[in-house]
């Protein structure tokens, strides 16, 4: 949008014009999005600011398109049988909309930034809270650079970066109960060292302890354990598969095995493009030899969002062609193993983590 219609959304939510309201103003955006673009601005305190304006009119038009989604219920209830649709529908419409409401979005981006205060190598810009209403969000300027440019680092430094993106979406996930559930290159700034600064919390899933504990008992069963016959039960028990499905322990066990090849073992591995689009493929497609799988299997709600985490996740660090041993790295996020660092960072993380215990941080 132009610097005057972005001007005029500040005046209607701010009460004055943004040359008004700051030292200085720059009406070009720097970044934008699907649903606002971004300033630069300085407060008159002197402190360097970006400014997140929403689209005029974004908010009608995503309602509409939401009130329509009659046929695409249809379409899931006939591609995958077992699926319930409306729920997935249902929670798809609410995370969406609360995406739409910055001042959802200012509370989401304040949790982060409170919880991972003081962090040795990731970072949340804090929300300005006297500048942000339901259509503009102000925070601290962040620095540095973007992905493209990060990607031309050398291997050592994008393995660290990678590092940084998996216990960010980790420990986030099982200790803090949350996660931007929009795992994108162009939501973050690197600096070399692994330094990450996370922005962008307008689709934030919150987790309730029994939604994590799910997931914590598939890793329990299927990594830790390789309990087969136990995993099946869990799944069963969560609404992942249907109960009695015709379907034997060791074929769901190879179906979802993909997912879980790169924990599975205390070993350094890689992980690839190819890794990363073959599971995103086994997943989402009918087409595959597990077709006969997934006509009894469900998606729960609580998984829409954390699939396109996940889903998200393994296609950044594949394309980074990120090496690590992401057993034992896992194993320090996982409150069931609360393992030792095994890293450089993780030792820094182990430090900082030894401060930040306590609310809102989940410990055991």
């Amino acid at each position: 949008m132009s610097a005057d219609l972005a001007a005029g959304v500040i005046e209607e939510e701010l009460g004055l014009p943004p040359d008004q309201l700051f030292a200085t103003w720059d009406p070009e955006p720097i970044a934008s999005a699907s649903i606002g673009q971004v300033h630069r601005a300085m407060t008159k305190d002197g402190d360097a600011i970006a400014i997140k304006v929403q689209y005029p009119g974004v908010e009608q038009a995503i309602r509409a398109d939401l009130d329509n989604v009659g046929p695409l219920v249809q379409f899931m209830g006939m591609v995958f049988p077992a699926l319930e649709p409306e729920p997935i529908v249902a929670e798809l419409r609410a995370r969406l909309l609360e995406e739409l409401d910055y001042r959802n979005e200012s509370m989401n981006q304040q949790l982060f930034a409170d919880s991972y205060r003081d962090h040795p190598f990731i970072h949340v810009p804090s929300v300005l809270c006297e500048f942000s209403t339901g259509r503009v969000l102000t925070s601290e300027l962040a620095e540095g650079v973007r992905f493209s440019e990060m990607e031309t680092w050398d291997q050592s430094e994008r393995d660290l970066t990678a590092e940084t993106l998996f216990r960010y979406v980790f420990r986030s996930l099982f200790r803090l109960h949350a996660f931007n559930g929009d795992p994108h290159p162009g939501n973050y700034l690197f600096c070399p060292g692994g330094h990450v600064t996370f922005l962008d919390y307008g689709l934030v899933r919150r987790f309730d302890p029994s939604e994590v504990n799910l997931l914590q008992d598939m890793i329990t069963t299927m990594v830790i354990e390789r309990d087969l016959a136990a995993f099946r039960s869990v799944i069963e028990e969560g609404g992942v598969l249907q109960p009695g499905a015709p379907v034997e322990d060791e074929r769901i066990a190879e179906y979802v095995g993909l997912y879980y090849d790169f924990v599975r073992d205390d070993k350094v591995a890689t992980l690839t493009a190819e890794y990363a689009s073959a599971t995103a493929r086994r997943f989402v497609t009918m087409q595959g030899p597990f077709r006969d799988i997934m006509k009894w299997t469900n998606l729960p709600p609580a998984f829409v969002i954390l699939q396109r985490i996940n889903l998200g996740l393994y296609a950044i660090l594949g394309r980074l062609r990120a090496t690590a041993n992401w057993r034992l790295i896992a194993e320090e996020l996982w409150p069931m193993t609360d393992g030792a660092p095994s890293t450089e960072l993780g030792r820094l993380e182990h430090e900082w983590w030894m401060t930040r215990q306590g609310p809102p941080w989940i410990t055991a």
